[in-house]
Order: structure tokens, then sequence, then C-alpha cells
């Protein structure tokens, strides 16, 4: 029995392909995934509760960097599941995986990164991850069984 290429990945959600999101060339315009990226990004954030953590500190995630491999191209119609997890946590940075898998392939479509910095409004510049966020992506990474990933 093989193992599902997102089973170490503790934030999973499921998004429809959608017509318009198709281009000229009849396959998803690669600007689209990216936006599948941010999707899983932000519901990675959201059970970190962060939303709620930069109300009471004025610290939020910025987007530093991210890249994608297109491995096969994805076309309507089609269910995908995307992937968040971190795998580097730095002084005032983290980076997290994507991966998405198309349901009607079976198959891993994209693999891509991003990198987080941890940014102050209060004080205009980036500042260090707080150790509050930093045990909060350590308890996340926690829910996937230690042979699958986690944050190294």
């Amino acid at each position: 029995m093989s193992t599902s290429p997102l089973a170490g990945f503790p934030v999973v959600i499921e998004l429809p392909v959608q017509w318009g999101e198709m281009d000229s060339y009849h396959h998803v315009n690669n600007v689209v995934y990216f936006r599948y990226f941010e999707s899983a990004r932000l519901e990675y954030f959201r059970r970190l509760d962060w939303f709620a953590f930069e109300k009471e500190t004025g610290v939020s995630p910025i987007l530093a960097a991210t890249q994608a491999r297109f491995r096969k191209p994805l076309t309507y119609p089609d269910t995908i599941h995307v992937g968040a997890r971190v795998v580097a946590v730095a002084e005032d940075r983290f980076t997290l995986d994507h991966l998405i898998v198309s349901l009607q392939h079976g198959v891993v479509t994209t693999e891509g990164q991003g990198t987080v910095v941890t940014y102050s409004h209060v004080e205009g510049k980036k500042v260090p991850l707080p150790e509050e966020l930093r045990r909060r992506i350590a308890a996340l990474e926690a829910q996937v069984p230690p042979s699958c990933g986690g944050v190294s």
C-alpha cells in the first residue's frame, strides 16, 4: 500500500479547478498555482491563530519569496489537494513547502516553496519570529507522524 504524497503535511485543503483559471493553451495558468499555495498558506496561518496574534502584537507574516516547479499541467474539470508544512525555521523567517495533487490524475502536479518573514507593523521592520509562534508551529507540525515530516 503506497503512502499519499501529502501524508507529511499537517495542512491540506481541497480546491476545485475553475474553468476561468485556464489559459489559451487549455491548462491552468502558472500564476494561479501561486494562488493555490496562498490558500494553503493562509489556512496554515489560520490554524496557528496568527490573525488574533497579529491583532495583539502587530507581528504579521510577509511573503518574502516563492517558487514553483510544474510537473504536470492541471485542467478543468479537476479537484486538487494543496498541502502546506514548515520545513525550516530561522531567526526571523520560516520556509513552507507546498504540494499540489490532482485528484483526477492521482499525481503530484506542482511542488512549491515560500519564505515567510515576521514583520512588526509597530516597529516598521522585520523582527525575530516570536517564541509563541515557534511554539504554535511546532505544535501544528507535531500533528504529523515524525516519519512523515516536521520542523527542522
